[in-house]
C-alpha cells in the first residue's frame, strides 16, 4: 500500500530524481535547473512538500506553494480567500494513469483546509491537455489566464 506524508531531508535525492524524470516530457516546462535543490530547500523549510511512497521509493510529490506573483493575480475569487497554492505535482512515469495525481491533489487540498484555507488555486500550462482534462473532472474552475515564467497558463481555482 502507498503511504503519503511530508518529505524530510533524507528524501532529497529521491525527490530530485523524481523531478528530473519529468524533464523533457510532453508539456513539462521544467529543465535541469528547475525544480532543484533550492526549491526543495524552500519547500522543506515550510513543511510544504508532500510525497507518496511505494515501499521505500518516492513515486509522487506535490508542493504547497507560496508565490507572491501567483497569489497576486487578480483572477482569484475574493470571497474564497484565504487560499492556498499548489505546485510541482510530479508522478513517476512508471506510476502514471493510476489515479495517483488525483490522490495527491486531494491530500494536499485536505492539508490546506486543515491550515485554514478556503480555496486552492494553481496554474496549468495551456498546452497540458492531459492535466486540463483531469482538473475539469475534479471540479476546478478556470477563473483566468496569465503569462508567467515565460509560459501561458490557465488559472484554476476550487473552493475547499
Amino acid at each position: 500500500m502507498n503511504k503519503i506524508d511530508f518529505a524530510t531531508e533524507k528524501d532529497r535525492a529521491q525527490i530530485l530524481a523524481l523531478y528530473k524524470e519529468q524533464v523533457g516530457r510532453e508539456f513539462c516546462p521544467w529543465d535541469e535547473d528547475y525544480p532543484g535543490n533550492e526549491t526543495i530547500d524552500y519547500d522543506l523549510s515550510r513543511n510544504a512538500l508532500i510525497v507518496m511512497r511505494k515501499e521505500n521509493t518516492i513515486i509522487a510529490a506535490i508542493s504547497i506553494e507560496e508565490d507572491e506573483e501567483v497569489d497576486g493575480l487578480e483572477c482569484w475569487t475574493a470571497s474564497r480567500q484565504p487560499s492556498g497554492d499548489l505546485a510541482r505535482l510530479a508522478v513517476s512515469p512508471k506510476e502514471q494513469n493510476r489515479g495517483i495525481a488525483r490522490i495527491m491533489l486531494q491530500y494536499a487540498m485536505d492539508v490546506l483546509k486543515e491550515r485554514g484555507k478556503r480555496s486552492v488555486h494553481f496554474l496549468v500550462n495551456k498546452k497540458n491537455i492531459k492535466a486540463i482534462k483531469s482538473y475539469e473532472k475534479f471540479g476546478f474552475d478556470v477563473v483566468g489566464e496569465c503569462y508567467l515564467f515565460e509560459q501561458d497558463f490557465f488559472c484554476y481555482e476550487k473552493e475547499l
